[in-house]
């Protein structure tokens, strides 16, 4: 029975061996992986990690980009009855070290120097890891540390013991069990250090066969794996998807040629996270502010027509051929069949942009605790107010304690869920066999779920008027000015928000307006683009029921960054670190102040510090409003 990832790939080897399985760009070049090739690299790495004294139990992490060795080494310390913990590859020392400590890793496969300079400074943090495999040896000959081991000693280490005793890895493969942990996953973290879900590798096969009965997948599908491997997301698809359906997974070259290696492949399937479907949106607006007025009009034209048709559950047949034929094309949509979004609420009008643009776009909702998503929207039932509907009748959902709208705390189980925490007896929001997942949401007439926001995060101003942040905040992040935004009004008297600007866009958009700037913090505080925004703003306002419009706003003099721990790994607002960090600008604003003194300090990766002094500047929209309405 093929319930383990590595009895699927040994499957996938002995039936389609010669069939291509992965891809991956290096040095401009597109390097395949047969099937074959990828179980003999795969059983390498899992007879060299048993030789260095690894086996049942052991934990073994990975961090670095998405590449072939992270997938080839997961599936090689589950062939040991080893359990995998992927890292995020943007993690700070602080936070890699809490992980290996908290789960006692053994070894860890690392990309690169880079990863590996994390692994060193720790100290004695980690007291349990043996061995640190790295599989690019550039900038590695300084280093001295008895730990290091290079991919390719370990490679050397598994095909002697191959040679020694052929039929080693098959034993091995055979012995996994479905019903043993095989992935400690991260949670999101939104409120404080990420737990380790445990995953069992049955689990994970089943739940994923469940998914593809919603949106069925084959050996002639492409997909490109761009969001971090270690989200349970991308460990569906990469690693579930491709075994169980034998889909071509391909890793680009560098996350800086993401989108350009994207459209070299084509793929017939892509999940992106909301941030990243909002940034390719904000991408082709600001293009079109450069293009000739021609080519402006028709792109207004284009999508004037497409939201039309859109709107009366069609497609424009002009709007396809005057835009968004070549716009699929420019993006590399052409061959898609199926996409989705998940990780977070994509807002509305995002969604209207793509789905008009003829981008087969579908919303999906789940948690790491349930084996990521398990809603999802029929192609023929797509409805961007929603999440969708269940993959299938072993997943149950009900809508916990509702109120007189029907809307209550989304409750979940099914046959595949997580066992547990690692290292802890705590359950979380587990009760009696169902998962509280701590979301407000209701089913609407179809049937659909449909999720309002974090329950916590739900706010009431003094004055009684409920709203959902996350909800404006997304309308905020359609504008292709903003990069992110936190909206405010908790227990005050009225709405105000916190902008960040998409710093590439604004200060494109300031050059061709002949305005000087030297930094972030300086160009955020200009003039012009507090005027800019408050334009951005007030169109927001006006899609708003009078209660829930920002009165007020600030644009932040940084980025909101996850290492500041401001977002969460899959970009999530922290909302009680914001609260607490930017406690006395949020005073300041309900305080009427018209200018907020800013002196403080931030951090940079490379350990550098930058003072900070300057001035936010409160922009109030009652003024815009009442020339809106004079207007």
């Amino acid at each position: 029975m093929t319930d383990t990832l590595p009895k699927l790939l040994s499957r996938n080897a002995r039936e389609h061996g010669g069939e291509v399985a992965l891809r991956e760009k290096q040095f401009g070049i597109w390097r395949a992986f047969t099937w074959t090739e990828y179980e003999a690299r795969t059983r390498a790495f899992a007879l060299g990690l048993q030789s260095l004294g690894l086996g049942a139990g052991d934990v073994v992490g990975l961090i670095g980009d998405n590449r072939p060795d992270w997938v080839m080494g997961e599936i090689a310390a589950h062939a040991i009855g080893a359990r995998s913990l992927g890292i995020y590859r943007d993690a700070l020392d602080d936070e890699v070290a809490y992980l290996l400590e908290h789960s006692g890793a053994k070894a860890v496969i690392a990309e690169d120097e880079e990863q590996v300079d994390k692994l060193l400074g720790m100290g004695e943090r980690a007291p349990a890891l043996r061995h640190i495999i790295y599989s690019d040896p550039r900038g590695m000959r300084k280093h001295q540390d008895p730990r290091l081991l290079p991919a390719t000693e370990l490679v050397r280490l598994g095909e002697a013991a191959h040679a020694a005793d052929a039929g080693a890895y098959a034993r091995l493969v055979e012995a996994t069990r479905g019903e043993d942990i095989a992935v400690l996953c991260t949670t999101s973290g939104t409120t404080a250090r990420p737990k380790l879900a445990m995953l069992r590798g049955g689990a994970l096969v089943r739940h994923c066969e469940s998914y593809l009965k919603a949106d069925p997948k084959g050996p002639q599908d492409e997909y490109v794996s761009v969001l971090p491997l270690p989200w349970i997301m991308e460990q569906i698809y990469v690693l579930g998807w491709g075994l169980i359906a034998r889909m071509k997974v391909n890793f680009v070259e560098e996350p800086e040629t993401m989108m350009a290696d994207f459209r070299e492949i084509g793929p017939s399937f892509v999940l992106f996270a909301p941030r990243l479907w909002e940034q390719i949106a904000a991408e082709v607006r600001a293009k079109v502010m450069d293009a000739s007025p021609l080519k402006r009009r028709m792109f207004e034209l284009g999508m004037q027509r497409g939201l039309a048709a859109l709107d009366r559950g069609g497609r424009s047949g002009l709007a396809d051929t005057l835009l968004f034929r070549a716009l699929r094309d420019r993006l590399g949509f052409s061959n898609l069949r199926s996409a989705a979004t998940g990780g977070a609420a994509l807002g509305p009008d995002t969604f209207r942009f793509f789905l008009a643009m003829g981008v087969p776009l579908r919303q999906l909702y789940g948690q790491t605790e349930l084996l990521g998503a398990y809603t999802l929207h029929r192609p023929e039932a797509v409805n961007f107010d929603t999440v969708g509907v269940r993959f299938d009748e072993t997943i149950e959902m009900r809508i916990d304690k509702p109120d007189q709208n029907g809307v209550g705390e989304i409750v979940t189980r099914h046959p595949n869920m997580f066992s547990g925490y690692f290292g802890t007896t705590e359950t979380g929001d587990m009760r009696d066999g169902w998962l509280h997942t701590g979301d407000a949401g209701y089913f609407d007439k179809s049937g659909h779920l449909v999720v309002i926001d974090r329950i916590k995060d739900i706010a009431t101003t003094s004055r009684g008027d409920r709203f959902s942040p996350q909800y404006i905040e997304n309308k905020l992040k359609f504008s292709p000015y903003v990069a992110e935004a936190v909206v405010l009004g908790d227990g005050r008297p009225h709405l105000a928000a916190m902008i960040c600007i998409r710093f590439p866009i604004v200060s494109k958009w300031a050059e061709r307006n002949r305005i000087a700037f030297t930094t972030y913090t300086d160009l955020s505080a200009r003039d012009q683009v507090l005027e800019l925004l408050r334009g951005e703003v007030a169109r927001v306002n006006a899609t708003l029921p009078e209660a829930q419009r920002i009165r007020d706003f600030v644009l932040l003099y940084k980025e909101l960054d996850a290492d500041d721990d401001e977002l969460t790994r899959t970009r999530k607002v922290r909302r009680g670190v914001i609260n607490q960090k930017y406690a006395e600008i949020i005073t300041a604003i309900y305080a009427g102040e018209a200018a907020i003194p800013v002196d403080t300090t931030i951090a940079f990766q490379d350990g550098t510090r930058q003072r900070i002094r300057t001035t936010l500047r409160v922009v109030p929209m009652r003024e815009a409003a009442l020339a809106q309405a004079a207007e």
